[in-house]
Protein backbone atom coordinates (compact mmCIF):
# COMPACT_ATOMS: atom_id res chain seq x y z
CA UNK A 1 0.00 0.00 0.00
CA UNK A 2 1.27 3.61 -1.05
CA UNK A 3 -0.06 6.69 0.93
CA UNK A 4 0.90 9.61 -0.49
CA UNK A 5 0.79 13.16 1.61
CA UNK A 6 1.04 16.67 0.39
CA UNK A 7 0.51 20.06 1.50
CA UNK A 8 2.19 23.29 2.01
CA UNK A 9 4.88 24.53 4.72
CA UNK A 10 3.42 24.14 8.66
CA UNK A 11 0.67 22.40 7.08
CA UNK A 12 1.27 18.91 9.74
CA UNK A 13 1.83 16.36 7.15
CA UNK A 14 4.64 14.94 8.08
CA UNK A 15 3.59 14.74 11.99
CA UNK A 16 0.33 13.01 9.58
CA UNK A 17 2.57 11.08 7.56
CA UNK A 18 4.51 9.42 10.10
CA UNK A 19 1.03 8.51 11.95
CA UNK A 20 -0.35 6.65 8.96
CA UNK A 21 3.23 5.36 8.68
CA UNK A 22 2.81 3.71 12.38
CA UNK A 23 -0.80 2.85 12.60
CA UNK A 24 -0.17 0.67 8.73
CA UNK A 25 3.18 -0.75 9.22
CA UNK A 26 4.84 1.26 6.60
CA UNK A 27 8.24 2.96 6.02
CA UNK A 28 7.86 6.92 5.95
CA UNK A 29 9.78 8.89 4.21
CA UNK A 30 10.02 13.14 4.24
CA UNK A 31 10.92 13.83 0.93
CA UNK A 32 11.08 17.57 2.18
CA UNK A 33 14.44 16.43 3.95
CA UNK A 34 16.14 15.39 0.59
CA UNK A 35 15.43 19.24 -0.58
CA UNK A 36 16.59 20.48 2.90
CA UNK A 37 19.53 18.31 2.20
CA UNK A 38 20.24 19.85 -1.06
CA UNK A 39 19.85 23.65 0.53
CA UNK A 40 22.06 22.85 3.34
CA UNK A 41 24.57 21.69 1.03
CA UNK A 42 24.32 24.41 -1.05
CA UNK A 43 25.27 26.72 1.95
CA UNK A 44 28.17 24.71 3.15
CA UNK A 45 29.41 24.77 -0.47
CA UNK A 46 29.40 28.34 -0.32
CA UNK A 47 26.82 28.48 -3.54
CA UNK A 48 24.19 30.37 -4.36
CA UNK A 49 20.21 28.30 -3.85
CA UNK A 50 18.83 30.05 -6.54
CA UNK A 51 21.49 29.32 -8.99
CA UNK A 52 20.47 25.84 -10.70
CA UNK A 53 23.80 24.97 -11.11
CA UNK A 54 24.95 25.41 -7.81
CA UNK A 55 22.05 23.66 -6.35
CA UNK A 56 22.78 20.57 -8.74
CA UNK A 57 26.17 20.62 -7.39
CA UNK A 58 24.66 20.04 -3.48
CA UNK A 59 22.52 17.37 -4.60
CA UNK A 60 25.43 15.12 -4.11
CA UNK A 61 25.47 15.42 -0.78
CA UNK A 62 26.47 12.57 1.56
CA UNK A 63 23.97 10.12 3.06
CA UNK A 64 24.42 10.90 6.54
CA UNK A 65 23.35 14.30 5.51
CA UNK A 66 19.95 13.57 6.67
CA UNK A 67 20.47 12.85 9.72
CA UNK A 68 22.05 16.74 10.97
CA UNK A 69 19.84 18.04 12.81
CA UNK A 70 20.75 21.81 10.99
CA UNK A 71 18.11 20.47 8.29
CA UNK A 72 15.16 21.25 10.89
CA UNK A 73 16.27 24.57 11.55
CA UNK A 74 14.05 27.15 9.43
CA UNK A 75 16.55 29.11 7.32
CA UNK A 76 17.36 25.50 5.67
CA UNK A 77 13.51 25.04 5.05
CA UNK A 78 13.70 28.46 3.30
CA UNK A 79 16.86 27.35 1.55
CA UNK A 80 14.75 24.28 0.30
CA UNK A 81 12.16 25.79 -0.79
CA UNK A 82 14.69 27.44 -3.06
CA UNK A 83 16.47 25.02 -4.38
CA UNK A 84 13.28 23.08 -5.27
CA UNK A 85 12.51 25.43 -7.91
CA UNK A 86 15.06 23.94 -10.21
CA UNK A 87 13.89 21.82 -12.59
CA UNK A 88 17.34 19.83 -12.56
CA UNK A 89 17.03 19.11 -9.00
CA UNK A 90 14.02 17.71 -8.88
CA UNK A 91 15.37 15.47 -11.59
CA UNK A 92 18.34 14.50 -9.66
CA UNK A 93 16.05 13.92 -6.26
CA UNK A 94 13.50 11.53 -8.49
CA UNK A 95 14.64 7.93 -8.47
CA UNK A 96 15.60 8.39 -4.79
CA UNK A 97 11.74 8.67 -4.40
CA UNK A 98 10.32 6.62 -6.91
CA UNK A 99 12.85 3.90 -5.37
CA UNK A 100 11.26 3.99 -2.22
CA UNK A 101 7.74 4.17 -3.11
CA UNK A 102 8.33 1.34 -5.18
CA UNK A 103 9.59 -1.12 -2.59
CA UNK A 104 7.80 -4.24 -1.63
CA UNK A 105 5.15 -3.28 0.28
CA UNK A 106 4.78 -0.02 0.13
CA UNK A 107 5.55 3.17 2.06
CA UNK A 108 4.10 6.32 3.29
CA UNK A 109 5.37 9.28 1.14
CA UNK A 110 5.06 13.31 2.42
CA UNK A 111 5.86 16.30 0.05
CA UNK A 112 4.49 18.72 -2.30
CA UNK A 113 4.23 16.25 -5.07
CA UNK A 114 3.76 13.03 -4.46
CA UNK A 115 -0.12 12.49 -5.03
CA UNK A 116 0.97 14.17 -8.70
CA UNK A 117 4.17 13.04 -9.84
CA UNK A 118 6.17 10.66 -7.67
CA UNK A 119 3.28 8.24 -6.82
CA UNK A 120 0.29 9.18 -9.12
CA UNK A 121 -0.99 5.69 -8.26
CA UNK A 122 -1.13 5.74 -4.60
CA UNK A 123 -3.91 3.84 -3.15
CA UNK A 124 -4.71 6.76 -0.43
CA UNK A 125 -3.86 10.76 -1.21
CA UNK A 126 -4.15 13.08 1.44
CA UNK A 127 -3.63 16.83 0.91
CA UNK A 128 -3.33 18.52 3.96
CA UNK A 129 -3.59 22.10 4.83
CA UNK A 130 -4.97 24.62 7.15
CA UNK A 131 -5.29 28.51 6.64
CA UNK A 132 -1.58 30.67 6.24
CA UNK A 133 -2.27 32.38 9.97
CA UNK A 134 -2.93 29.40 11.36
CA UNK A 135 0.50 27.72 10.03
CA UNK A 136 2.84 30.86 10.59
CA UNK A 137 0.77 30.58 14.25
CA UNK A 138 1.99 27.55 14.60
CA UNK A 139 5.49 27.63 13.34
CA UNK A 140 5.91 30.78 15.53
CA UNK A 141 4.63 28.62 18.32
CA UNK A 142 7.40 26.06 17.37
CA UNK A 143 10.22 28.30 16.75
CA UNK A 144 10.14 30.54 20.25
CA UNK A 145 9.66 27.09 21.82
CA UNK A 146 13.20 26.13 20.66
CA UNK A 147 14.29 30.04 21.45
CA UNK A 148 14.35 31.36 18.14
CA UNK A 149 13.94 34.86 18.61
CA UNK A 150 11.15 35.95 15.72
CA UNK A 151 8.22 37.48 15.41
CA UNK A 152 4.71 36.43 13.97
CA UNK A 153 4.91 38.65 11.01
CA UNK A 154 7.78 37.62 9.44
CA UNK A 155 6.93 33.92 10.16
CA UNK A 156 3.66 34.53 7.82
CA UNK A 157 6.17 36.40 5.34
CA UNK A 158 7.59 33.85 5.20
CA UNK A 159 5.00 31.07 4.72
CA UNK A 160 3.58 33.03 2.08
CA UNK A 161 6.52 33.39 -0.04
CA UNK A 162 7.16 29.62 0.37
CA UNK A 163 3.47 28.81 -0.77
CA UNK A 164 4.28 31.40 -3.47
CA UNK A 165 7.11 29.42 -4.67
CA UNK A 166 5.87 25.89 -4.38
CA UNK A 167 2.58 27.08 -6.13
CA UNK A 168 4.23 29.01 -8.80
CA UNK A 169 6.88 26.45 -10.21
CA UNK A 170 6.97 25.34 -13.42
CA UNK A 171 8.12 21.95 -12.59
CA UNK A 172 6.07 19.92 -10.24
CA UNK A 173 4.07 22.76 -8.62
CA UNK A 174 2.46 22.23 -4.94
CA UNK A 175 -1.39 21.08 -5.96
CA UNK A 176 -4.24 18.63 -4.66
CA UNK A 177 -4.47 15.64 -6.63
CA UNK A 178 -7.85 15.45 -8.51
CA UNK A 179 -8.76 12.20 -6.23
CA UNK A 180 -6.77 13.30 -2.95
CA UNK A 181 -8.97 13.84 0.16
CA UNK A 182 -9.06 17.47 1.27
CA UNK A 183 -7.84 17.62 4.74
CA UNK A 184 -8.10 20.95 6.00
CA UNK A 185 -6.55 21.14 9.71
CA UNK A 186 -7.02 24.86 10.76
CA UNK A 187 -9.67 24.02 13.34
CA UNK A 188 -8.68 20.70 14.37
CA UNK A 189 -6.12 19.55 17.14
CA UNK A 190 -3.06 17.07 16.71
CA UNK A 191 -4.70 14.09 17.43
CA UNK A 192 -8.03 14.95 15.45
CA UNK A 193 -5.96 15.64 12.85
CA UNK A 194 -4.40 12.28 12.45
CA UNK A 195 -7.68 10.50 13.26
CA UNK A 196 -9.51 12.13 10.47
CA UNK A 197 -6.05 10.91 7.79
CA UNK A 198 -6.51 7.26 9.25
CA UNK A 199 -10.13 6.85 9.10
CA UNK A 200 -9.99 7.82 4.95
CA UNK A 201 -6.97 5.61 4.24
CA UNK A 202 -8.76 2.98 5.95
CA UNK A 203 -11.88 3.84 4.12
CA UNK A 204 -9.78 4.33 0.94
CA UNK A 205 -7.82 0.69 1.00
CA UNK A 206 -11.53 -1.10 2.02
CA UNK A 207 -13.21 0.50 -1.13
CA UNK A 208 -10.61 1.12 -3.73
CA UNK A 209 -12.04 3.25 -6.78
Amino acid sequence: MIIAVDGPTASGKGTIARALADHFGLPVLDTGLLYRAVGYQTQLNHGDADNAADALAACDFPDDLLDDPALRYETTGGLASRVSVHPAVRKALLQRQLDFAGQPGGAVLDGRDIGTVIAPHADAKLFVTASAEERARRRHAEMLGRGVDIGYDAVLADIHARDARDTGRTEAPLLRAADAMLLDNSDMDVAEGIAAAIAFVAERVRRPS
